[in-house]
């Protein structure tokens, strides 16, 4: 299968994203409107995206110390993506947007991630727009969201800061009131920030004429100290270049500079940077700090932040599953062209026998089975969660909450499960080239090294695995979890009636058991050290037991639609289902174990034994 019958299947068959276009919002699309976006959005990545993805690895952002440059190709890739629509597929049609159902966003740039996931800076100022259309003002609305929408300008969200990681409790940046009458430019109120901001993606290039940062800055007090904790976090546009209320530019460069780029192992074509606010390289009226302006209220930043957080999260996820999409249709060409090794038979190997494919072979038959089961159950989860956004913007007011329950379940695992197993796919890519695979000739080493980043953007496993257990499936009285879990049952009765997948139905209904008993037991003492101390296992035994149910749910449905697996298609996802549960699934006691006992080898485990 390609990746666009994959996405037609999960799309159009499974998810019923058509159905939308009963809504009024969506009422002037139909599957052919559908069909076209992604048909442009495969064209484009096909011809601007993936025939560089090796040069921008290799090619990478260069600071002269004035400014930041990047290859032609990468100024080529961004205009296309911003000429298609793209940055604005979701708006309103009256600030130039289409309208479409973020599921079809969604699956449309999946294409561009899996072409090169580090050519432009879309992901961050889609979400950066999108969080002034939610908290902005109207004028900033105007001024900053649409001119991101439109290409002219770009964004970045700026959290870390380099003595604080992502302890964003000590986040160090003030922001003072710009003098007198600060409150009433028409912006937004009006601050000077001074601090410094590490690891901003696409924080300084020369792709579009202004950049918007958003940034987490903290307002001191009255005795001129900063409120610890999060809570006098607030958040301010400060952009590049100053502007006027028309959005015009003024001219004048904002007291924002550059002080250098950081190399990574991955993503080299997407400029990282640290950067300096306020330090009076650029003074703005002859005087020190970054003009930055208001959004929400003060000390409410952090909660604002959020809404682009959690998007960019689902964003992530998608990024390190096409990536390990991408390492699998290498990994699977390779063996299908490679031959090496002969069959054994009764008489052992026969040396003057022709040789055979590496895809004959029962081990990399095994490697490329768990590839496919890995990312192509991460894309359907990904979607799946994109359609919930569908529901919370546009369904009932009952399926809207549902929706909003369950994406705040399900949206660490959209972001954990992809960057740490679809990252597994990227070594078994490797591994099924053999040695080639450890060299440059082949793609599937920088995919690897691309999706190693995952696992730490929006959030380390760590972070996401205590967001999961400490306060997901807990919050409303576990709502959100006991409305996860009732999905999972009604697709394990609907498949208990299917002999092919019936046993898979009555694993995975035991394995949500044990999730159960293991959260229960986890926080039976109240201890929140002794909780928290295997969240990582939790999150993973909990991730698998969710893909395990994707991934019935979407081999019931292939078999309604073709209940004699007549194709190969249906064949795939069966079989994928089938792998999962004999192969992945078991796992989770080994997780679910040390949950259970609240084990505390690691925690107690001393720092001088190390």
């Amino acid at each position: 299968m390609t990746l666009r019958t994959t996405l037609d299947f999960l799309l159009q068959d499974w998810l019923d994203t058509t159905g939308l276009t009963s809504r009024e919002r969506f009422a002037d699309h139909n599957r052919e409107t559908f069909d076209a976006v992604l048909d442009t959005c495969e064209r484009i990545a096909r011809e601007k995206y993936a025939p560089f993805n090796r040069l921008v690895d290799t090619q990478e952002p260069h600071f002269d110390g004035e400014k930041v440059t990047l290859p032609q190709a990468t100024h080529d890739a961004f205009k296309a993506y911003a000429e298609s629509g793209m940055l604005s597929a979701a708006q309103d049609y009256d600030i130039g947007g289409m309208q479409l159902p973020y599921s079809v966003e969604a699956a449309a740039n999946a294409f561009f991630a899996c072409a090169s996931v580090s050519i432009g800076s879309s992901l961050l100022s889609v979400g950066n727009a999108n969080l002034l259309m939610a908290h902005g003002t109207e004028l900033q609305k105007q001024v900053f969201a649409h001119n991101e929408f439109s290409g002219r300008w770009a964004g970045t969200m700026c959290l870390s800061e380099p003595q604080a990681g992502s302890s964003l409790s000590d986040v160090a940046t003030r922001a003072v009131p710009d003098g007198e009458g600060f409150e009433s430019d028409p912006l937004g109120a009006r601050y000077r920030l001074r601090g410094n901001k590490m690891w901003i993606s696409s924080g300084e290039h020369e792709l579009t004429e202004n950049i918007v940062h958003l940034v987490l800055a903290k307002i001191p007090d009255a005795d001129g100290k900063l409120v610890p904790g999060t809570r006098g976090i607030s958040l301010f546009i400060v952009p590049k270049k100053m502007v006027n209320a028309q959005g015009e530019l003024t001219g004048v460069r904002n007291d924002v500079a550059l002080a250098g780029l950081n190399h990574k192992l991955g993503w080299r074509g997407t400029t990282n940077t640290l950067l300096n606010f306020g330090e009076g390289k650029f003074p703005v009226d002859g005087q020190a700090g970054a003009v930055g302006y208001l959004v929400g209220q003060p000390g409410k930043g952090l909660a604002c932040m959020f809404h682009m957080m959690n998007e960019a999260r689902i964003g992530v996820g998608i990024a390190a599953t096409m990536l390990g999409m991408a390492g699998y249709y290498a990994s699977l060409d390779y063996a299908k062209n490679r031959p090496q090794g002969r069959p054994i038979t009764g008489a052992g190997k026969d040396a003057a026998a022709p040789q055979t494919r590496i895809i004959e072979h029962a081990d990399v038959k095994r490697m490329l089975l768990t590839q496919k089961a890995y990312c192509e159950g991460a894309l359907a989860l990904e979607l799946y969660c994109a359609r919930l956004i569908d529901e919370q913007h546009t369904g009932t007011a009952q399926d809207a909450e549902e929706a909003r329950l369950l994406l705040e379940v399900l949206t660490p695992i959209a972001k954990s499960w992809p960057s740490e197993w679809c990252l597994e796919a990227n070594s078994l890519a490797i591994q099924v080239h053999g040695g080639y695979g450890y060299t440059r000739d082949f793609p599937v080493e920088q995919y690897w090294r691309d999706n190693r980043l995952n696992m730490i953007h929006e959030g380390t496993h760590g972070i996401q695995a205590m967001d999961l257990l400490g306060r997901k499936v807990l919050m409303e009285e576990g709502k959100g979890l006991t409305l996860l879990s009732h999905r999972i049952m009604a697709t394990v009765n609907r498949c208990n009636g299917i002999p092919a997948l019936a046993p898979h139905a009555k694993a995975l209904a035991r394995a949500l058991q044990d999730v159960g008993v293991a959260t229960q037991k986890a926080w039976s003492t109240g201890v929140p050290g002794e909780a928290l101390a295997n969240a990582v296992p939790y999150m993973q035994a909990f991730g698998h037991t969710v893909l395990a149910w994707i991934w019935l749910d979407v081999a019931g449905c292939a078999l309604d639609n073709d209940p004699q697996q007549e194709s190969l298609e249906t064949q795939g996802h069966v079989g994928c289902a089938k792998f999962f549960f004999h192969y992945e699934l078991p796992k989770i006691n080994a997780w679910l174990g040390v949950v259970q006992s609240r084990d505390l080898t690691c925690a107690t485990f001393p720092e001088g034994a190390f």
